[in-house]
């Protein structure tokens, strides 16, 4: 059950990491804006940045507790 969680919240970070907006990207920019796919930019990123720290410490959980299973 732990590895199952573990390859989730691994795929949740890339995930979340191919999602970030790079700010010299016009092209990006533009789009995210005009489609409002996360809402406005400042609460998208606010969002992101939350949702990315609950998951890296949920991963480190995870990896804490199989490697203290496995031994």
């Amino acid at each position: 059950m732990l590895k199952l969680i573990g390859a989730f919240i691994s795929f949740l970070l890339i995930f979340i990491i191919f999602l970030r907006i790079p700010k010299e990207s016009a092209g990006l920019v533009s789009f995210t804006t005009k489609s409002n796919l996360l809402g406005s930019p400042n609460s998208a990123e606010r969002f992101l940045n939350i949702l990315t720290s609950v998951s890296i410490l949920v991963y480190i959980l995870v990896a804490v507790l199989l490697n203290l299973s496995s031994s």
